[in-house]
């Protein structure tokens, strides 16, 4: 999973990041809405974690085209005024969720993770052969042997499993599980991806298609 911040509060902004990284999510932050539309514009978020008070471009006006993106991130927004009026303002802007502040970070990291569970194409619990993923408990098992996956290789079974059978490449998973620090050029990628095989054990469940990526 791969969230953007976009928080004008440094702080603010540094502790939503930290707080998402410790339970497993890639993030990278933003401080203003222009920031926020570019770094939208040329990267797939799944979810979008947006201050409605921003400079540069109003979060209003960042929540309207974010929603109006084909498949775009779904938008959490979050906002000092927390009326009735202004969540409904907030929802009918494109939002797909509402926090007010000051806000409880378990029930931040708790939202966020909804927010991605709601592609209709990755269920909470999926079931592949012998293995079984529960994306909402974080918890992965072959033949109810449980897994023992770190956090980079929880979220490359979640993608692969999403993708039901389909072809995930190695710039794809980078994208969705690494922020934008990582090296494109680095071998993180495969790496991460022997070390999930080999805790996956065999039969083999994870294919490489030369010169594609992988698939389950």
């Amino acid at each position: 999973m791969r969230v953007l911040v976009a928080e004008d509060h440094t702080m603010l902004a540094a502790r939503i990041a930290e707080g998402l990284r410790d339970a497993g999510v890639a993030v990278d932050v933003v401080h203003d809405g222009a920031a926020a539309l570019a770094a939208a514009g040329h990267t797939a978020y799944d979810v979008v974690v947006l201050d409605r008070d921003l400079p540069a471009v109003h979060g209003d006006q960042v929540c309207r085209t974010l929603a109006a993106a084909e498949a775009g991130a779904r938008i959490l927004m979050l906002t000092a005024a927390s009326g009735v009026d202004d969540r409904v303002a907030g929802l009918e802007l494109g939002a797909d969720d509402y926090l007010g502040k000051p806000f409880a970070f378990h029930e931040l990291v708790a939202r966020v993770r909804a927010l991605c569970r709601r592609a209709p194409s990755a269920p909470p619990v999926v079931h592949r052969g012998d293995l079984t993923v529960d994306r909402a408990r974080h918890r992965a098992s072959r033949d109810t042997r449980a897994l023992s996956l770190t956090r980079k290789e929880f979220a490359i079974l979640e993608l692969l499993v999403a993708a039901d059978g389909g072809v995930v490449s190695a710039e794809d998973l980078l994208e969705h599980v690494w922020d934008a620090h990582a090296d494109p050029f680095s071998n993180v990628v495969s790496v991460t991806m022997a070390r999930l095989r080999r805790k996956l054990g065999s039969p083999p469940l994870i294919e490489t298609v030369v010169g594609k990526g992988y698939r389950m």
